[in-house]
């Protein structure tokens, strides 16, 4: 099949899970079919970095889009019926290099990755009639209407600046839920990565094709083995520190478990290790029991040294990219129930801990740093898990059945 392939962001050097996703679902495709890839990058840096993408598929690319200031998010928010996620990567420059690729070649497939692409989708209908596919990476109104209520409640606790935060997610909340209702039962497939993510889109959208095409990882490079970075009571999380349910994780965590913890055991850290820390994130660095490392070039090192890995996640959709590496790794994993959604087959005391509040996530990852030898254990079973089915090899040929 030739397929083009529409990325939000570079794809290479994969810094966050969408593009992790992208990435490794280009790879597998391009083992057996013509793939091109259209993806805005930030600048020309960011398009010399993706040589080795090139090695894989023909690769075009679109400068932009454009930064948005606060102030023009905050206008359009008002203003403009569509949520923000649909205008944000929307730039005539895209559009056009879209309607030139697209009448230069006839391609079988034009898979639009996210729902920041959905609109340069929908165009490829008049070239060709080809089978358009959406990969919907999350339920997007499911994500905001978290947030809104979670920060709605922190606001009228007396936070203003979370109430705030609480209305703008609300009104995106709104927006998206009509937006997603409205353009997913255009395309002729939409790929969600579990089954709680299409049973929360049937029920927007029920006319929608949906396929579930899970997130995956690499169990060659996420093995056991690597040099371990790290102190023997370190409670590692790793994220893009700029993504809003990331920053809630890392503020719960640091607020409200972390002290249980240390209430026990003193000598506990908690390292939080990704790019784009917010100041939000940043100032919670005091220097001895919360770390902030920031982005580093391999995040394998500290995960292996880490004994506990936390994923704290109390907003959010779709699975976590980041579950799925340290489970690899055979690291020992404290999960709340949503940061393990969307990993089908996980167990509780068998591949994982899971804790729903405080003092459970705090007394499971008591139990780990106490218990080393536990911790071994559940890191092999949830290793055995991510080889046996979520290796990126066993995921592409259910994205192939899906276009098929």
């Amino acid at each position: 099949m030739r397929i083009l392939l529409l990325s939000p962001y570079p794809p290479f050097p994969a810094r966050g899970g969408g593009a992790l996703r992208i990435f490794n679902l280009t790879t597998g495709l391009s083992a057996r079919h013509n793939v091109t890839c259209l993806s805005f990058a930030p600048n020309v840096a960011a398009v010399a970095a993706l040589a080795p993408l090139r090695d894989i598929c023909q690769v075009a690319t679109v400068l932009g889009p454009p930064p948005r200031s606060l102030r023009r998010r905050a206008w359009t928010t008002l203003t403009n019926p569509l949520p923000d996620l649909a205008l944000r990567n929307a730039t005539a420059v895209c559009r056009d290099a879209l309607s030139r690729t697209l009448a230069a070649e006839q391609f079988d497939v034009v898979h639009a990755a996210s729902l920041e692409m959905a609109g340069y989708g929908l165009m490829a209908r008049g070239f060709g009639s080809p089978l358009i596919v959406l990969d919907q990476f999350n339920a997007e109104y499911l994500i905001q209407r978290r947030a809104a209520l979670s920060d709605l409640r922190r606001g009228i606790g007396g936070q203003p600046r979370a109430l705030l935060a609480g209305v703008y997610s609300l009104v995106q909340w709104r927006k998206l839920a009509a937006y997603e209702a409205r353009v997913l039962g255009v395309f002729n497939r939409v790929l969600v990565v579990s089954e709680e993510d299409r049973a929360t889109l049937a029920r927007l959208s029920p006319h929608a094709n949906l396929h579930v095409v899970p997130n995956g990882v690499d169990t060659d490079r996420f093995a056991p083995g690597t040099a371990p970075l790290g102190g023997p009571t370190d409670l590692l999380f790793t994220a893009t520190l700029d993504y809003r349910p990331n920053i809630d994780a890392v503020i719960w965590f640091a607020g409200e478990v972390l002290p249980r913890i240390r209430a026990s055991r003193p000598d506990a850290r908690f390292i939080v290790v990704g790019r784009a820390a917010t100041p939000a994130v940043r100032s919670l660095h005091n220097g001895s029991s919360i770390i902030v490392v920031g982005e580093v070039e391999d995040v394998r090192p500290y995960v292996a040294g880490a004994a506990v890995y936390v994923v704290p996640m109390r907003i959010g959709g779709g699975s976590r990219l980041k579950l799925l590496e340290a489970l690899s790794l055979a690291a020992p994993v404290v999960c709340t129930p949503m940061g393990a959604e969307g990993v089908d087959g996980l167990r509780d005391g068998e591949h994982l801990l899971m804790g729903a509040n405080p003092d459970a996530f705090a007394a499971a990852a008591l139990r780990l740093l106490n218990d080393p030898a536990l911790g071994r254990r559940l890191g092999a079973t949830g290793r055995a898990h991510m080889v046996a089915h979520y290796d990126w090899r066993t995921i592409t040929p259910q994205l192939e059945a899906a276009y098929a």
